[in-house]
This record gives structure tokens, sequence and C-alpha cells, in this order.
């Protein structure tokens, strides 16, 4: 199992398939590199994807640790470890705050961006979801009752077929004796519920400083999380980004739907 050791001593997950463009895929806030399972074979690329601290496959951490600077900071160590002065990121979510937290503090690393259903503001709505859940195992007790939970409560997603469910769930809990389990560190949930307690802070300079580097938005159209008056102002301070609405999905699209697709190669030709 390929593990790098961060500032702090903990061993972290990754995996590192294909060659070509160098591409950090990180994933969403509570997920591991299995969020990219769907497009990876339709990418020409190096595809390289870490599991966060406390998240699938890597060490659990003081949940402190457990914020976008310090997951920026871990997946500059994963660059240094690989010898990659630069590298082109896909940001699923959580993934693409810290993309735009590297813009703002290692620039110089990157090669592009392109985000996946998150930008500088997010909704209320989409934060009340996910405070939600955050930190809790499913009421489902096996894969089977998972994914058609999903397949009928998430009204958001439409035309998903049940074996992309049960992958999803598959990927993203453990079936044991006693129910599924997250695969997660569930004191991330203390961690986000901590940054509540202050004002956001303005993202927007962090996504100002994209500038220069190829960018790509994929947003669900049905998206709870970020919202097509936030993907406007973007365009607009960005007019030359590459920006598709992915219809029938919301927070997340899955990222291998003839959209997502279109937009996530014409972003690595520009980085050709």
């Amino acid at each position: 199992m390929p593990t790098y050791q961060s500032d702090d001593g903990l061993a972290l997950h990754y995996t590192d398939q294909g060659n070509g463009l160098p591409v950090m895929a990180l994933a969403g806030l509570t997920r591991n590199g299995a969020d990219f399972d769907h497009v990876a074979p339709h990418l020409p690329v190096r595809l390289i994807r870490p599991d966060y601290r406390g998240r699938g496959q890597s060490d659990l951490a003081d949940p402190a640790t457990y914020t976008v600077p310090q997951e920026a900071a871990d997946v500059v160590a994963l660059m240094d470890h690989l010898g990659l002065e630069r590298a082109a990121i896909l940001g699923t979510s959580r993934g693409g705050l810290v993309a735009m937290m590297l813009a703002a503090t290692a620039k110089d690393r990157l090669l592009g961006v392109a985000l996946n259903d998150i930008g500088p503001e997010i909704s209320d709505k989409g934060l009340d979801v996910i405070k939600a859940y955050i930190g809790r195992n499913p009421a489902q007790k096996t894969y089977a009752e998972a994914a058609a939970f999903r397949d009928q409560a998430w009204t958001h997603f439409k035309h998903v077929p049940m074996d992309r469910w049960l992958a999803e769930v598959r990927a993203h809990y453990e079936e044991t004796p006693d129910g599924l389990r997250i695969r997660y560190d569930p004191k991330l949930r203390d961690a986000v519920l901590a940054s509540q307690d202050t004002p956001p802070p303005d993202l927007w300079p962090l996504f100002d400083a994209l500038e220069g580097l190829p960018l790509a938005l994929i947003r669900g159209a049905n998206s709870d999380l970020l919202t097509p008056e936030t993907a406007d102002e973007m365009a607009r301070r960005r007019p030359d980004m590459i920006r598709v609405d992915v219809p029938d999905r919301g927070h997340v699209p899955f990222l291998d739907e003839p959209q997502a697709l279109a937009a996530l190669h014409a972003w690595l030709e520009k980085m050709q």
C-alpha cells in the first residue's frame, strides 16, 4: 500500500496510476480516492489520488488538523515525495477548496485546476446537508439497502443505474455485522462544526489566485452546494473558464457524464 509521510509524521495513502500529465485528484470532504473510480478510465493522464488525513486508508489525526490549509500542505508533501515540480489539480468539492488554497500558497506547483461542483461561496442549504450526516453512520445496514435508499431519496440525481449506486456505497462505507460504517474519522464532524463557530472567510481571493491557470468548472445542474449565481460570478471573473452544468446531477457529478468528460478533455488540452 503506497504511503507518504506528512510533515507531522502521519502515513497518508495514495494511488498513482497511468502515464503522462500528472493530475492530482482530490476528493470530497468525507470521501477518498474512490471518488474518481468512474472517471479514471476516461482520462489519458497520470492520475494520483491521495486519501486525506483521517479518510480512506490514511492515518487518523488530531481533528484540529482536518483543515483545508493542512490538507493543501499534505498535497505539496505528496508532490515532493513523488518528485513532481508541478501537477494539475482535479478537485471535487472539498478538493476544489484545497486546489484554490494551493493557488494562493503554492501556485508555482500548479499546471491547472478543474473544480467539480465547488466555488468560493457555499450555500447554506448545502452546508446544512453536510452537517446533518457528517461523522455519522448511515441508518441503512447493508450496501443493497444504502444503494436503494439513494436511488429513491436522492431526487436531485436522475437516471442513475443501481450498479452505480452500489459502487458508490461500497467505496464510502464498510459493511459490517453491525451495519455500515463510514470510511473516515467520525471526529471530522468536530472539525467541521468548530469551523462554523466563526464567520465564513472570504474565499474569492483564493479563486482569483487561479488567474493565469487553465480552469474548468463542472457543476451539477441540481446542486444544492454551488448556486448558479456563484457559478455565474466565477465565469464573469474568468471568462476563459471552461464551464458546464451536468443535467440530472446534484452534488456532485460522477465526472464520467458526457458533459463532464468534454469539459475535462478540453481542460487537459490546454495543458498539453
